[in-house]
């Protein structure tokens, strides 16, 4: 029996970038899409080009994306304009993108009191604004803003918006809980009386969180004939949040009413970065990951000791609703030692570490990761800082240089201008394998951060030719504990200018600098490693 196609429409880069206290920078988007490719998804909105620099930036370029197409976003053209003349409209088909997603009116309200134009006005914008994406060899949608509030105030205009787009050439004609506050059983009447005017494989349901109903509003639409889901990774958005794309993708792969029925580019193997695309979006955010998050929570599998932990022992289907790796995600008997085990193997073998799975190495491992992660350190994110871990531990990595010692010196004083100014300056002290010497390096810089990144890679001798294009892209703190004397985690993102590669490496301590200057360490440790640096 074939299967119907759905597609996973990703907008975490512009409708997530709505969250209180969410600021992507251009690299952020940069990473977050690049995630988002890797697990499958059909489209990923970059954000509203024209609106901030940082989305004019981002999609003014060309994004390699393997699987999912890069979409702009942005609003259908002002009533008395033409699509030429409308700044919004041009800047939204400038931009380097697959495909365009602009937003309209639906409700006749928002029509007569927000754009203050008639019906027959904003039906005609949307028509035009659809035939210039289409007349630009884009793929046009069109967002129909509190679609749901319109249709139940004015059905008949409601989908003559729907319908004009269909007709213009748009792809998707999307049907928005704007406010949220639709119900699952609203949403699949609704959607099934637009199936009449539109076809389903046409539709797309985009919901918000503030009944908590977004992910159930979505696969109701799904049911009711709606062919593109549109959501935010961990549901991220304005207000309550938008559809969890991070509860929905799994669902609509591990549960037959679905499964059976419905197919998406996400691959079973492609779903077992979930829990990793997850959490590497919650350190970008800088955040704590919710723990208690379905499929993805560090406790969504976790079982204490008792008559629960005894079953899942023997048979883990017992309790669980799913395979946790099925997400990437891990069982959690908080009184076995064998939880994580797998997850251990699993990314040895891709690092292409030559072990078996029963040395004693292995479990050694697996107990200084739980170990530190106790302490406060977190690889989810920090994948280079592992494989150097993992490599001391069951393989080698030669030693390169040593750090003797260094000193870091904040100073506030004013200058010759008589401007209060804050000056920091690192002093480090390298010994290079196999020298007897030390070698001195001085940095000054802005924060003592930057000013031991500047001291650590100004001369590392005859390892300086595989740094000299390395440079800190990214820094990003988080307090572990309260208080003055609480415990930080560092994550430090670097970037090889000349290879465009990137990695990311972790560091704790109570001391801040301490913490940075372990990441520090870290990233330039890989860089040797990577470009097999040879050692003394």
């Amino acid at each position: 029996m074939s299967k119907d196609r759905l597609y996973l429409f990703d907008t975490t880069l512009r409708d997530g970038a709505q969250t209180t206290g969410v600021d992507f920078s251009v690299e952020d988007k940069r990473r977050i899409a690049a995630i988002l490719d890797q697990l499958g998804v059909d489209y990923v909105e970059g954000g509203f080009p024209g609106a901030n620099t940082t989305d004019t930036q981002f999609l003014g370029e060309a994004t390699a994306l393997s699987c999912a197409r890069m979409t702009a976003f942005g609003m259908v053209k002002r009533a008395g304009r033409s699509v030429s003349n409308d700044t919004g409209l041009q800047a939204v088909l400038a931009s380097r993108t697959d495909a365009i997603c602009l937003v309209a009116k639906s409700w006749d309200y928002h029509v007569r009191v927000a754009l203050g134009i008639s019906n027959e006005e904003n039906l005609a914008a949307v028509e035009q604004s659809v035939k210039a994406i289409v007349d630009a060899g884009r793929e046009a949608m069109i967002d129909c803003e509190h679609f749901f509030d319109g249709f139940k105030g004015n059905r008949d205009y409601a989908l003559a918006v729907v319908r004009t787009a269909y007709d213009a050439g748009a792809r998707w004609v999307v049907l928005c809980d704007t406010n949220g506050g639709t119900l699952p059983h609203e949403v699949e009447r609704i959607v099934g009386d637009v199936t009449k005017v539109v076809p389903g494989t046409h539709l797309g349901i985009h919901t918000h969180n503030d009944t908590e109903n977004a992910v159930a509003n979505s696969l109701m639409a799904v049911r009711a004939g709606c062919r593109q889901i549109q959501g935010t990774l961990n549901g991220i958005g304005e207000r309550c949040g938008n559809a969890n794309l991070t509860s929905i993708i799994p669902t609509l792969l591990l549960k037959s009413e679905f499964a059976e029925h419905f197919q998406t580019q996400v691959t079973p193997e492609r779903l077992c970065t979930l829990t990793h695309a997850s959490r590497v979006l919650d350190e970008v955010l800088n955040r704590s990951p919710d723990r208690h998050a379905p499929y993805v929570g560090e406790s969504a599998f976790a079982t204490k000791a008792g008559i629960h932990a005894s079953a899942i022992v023997k048979e883990p289907q017992t309790y669980e609703h799913v395979p946790p790796e099925s997400v990437g995600n891990q069982r959690r008997l908080l009184v076995s030692k064998q939880g994580g085990r797998s997850n251990i193997l699993a990314t040895i073998e891709k690092l292409g570490i030559p072990v078996d799975k029963d040395d004693a190495r292995v479990t050694r491992l697996l107990d200084e990761v739980k170990n530190r992660e106790a302490c406060g350190y977190s690889y989810e994110a920090a994948e280079a800082s592992f494989e150097l871990l993992a490599r001391r531990m069951l393989d080698t990595v030669p030693r390169y240089f040593s750090v003797d010692s260094f000193r870091v010196m904040v100073e506030r004083r004013h200058n010759s201008r008589g401007k209060l100014v804050t000056v920091s300056e690192a002093i480090v002290k390298v010994f290079i394998n196999g020298d007897n010497e030390p070698l001195w390096s001085v940095g000054e810089g802005n924060g003592p951060v930057n000013a031991l990144d500047r001291a650590l890679r100004k001369d590392l001798g005859r390892y300086q030719k595989h740094i000299d294009g390395v440079e800190l892209v990214d820094y990003k703190v988080r307090i572990l504990t309260g208080g003055t004397e609480a415990v930080t985690r560092v994550l430090v993102e670097s970037h090889d200018t000349l290879t465009g590669n990137r990695w990311f490496t972790v560091g704790v301590s109570p001391n801040i600098i301490d913490a940075s200057f372990e990441a520090l360490l870290d990233s330039i440790n890989y860089k040797l490693m990577k470009d097999n640096a040879e050692a003394a």
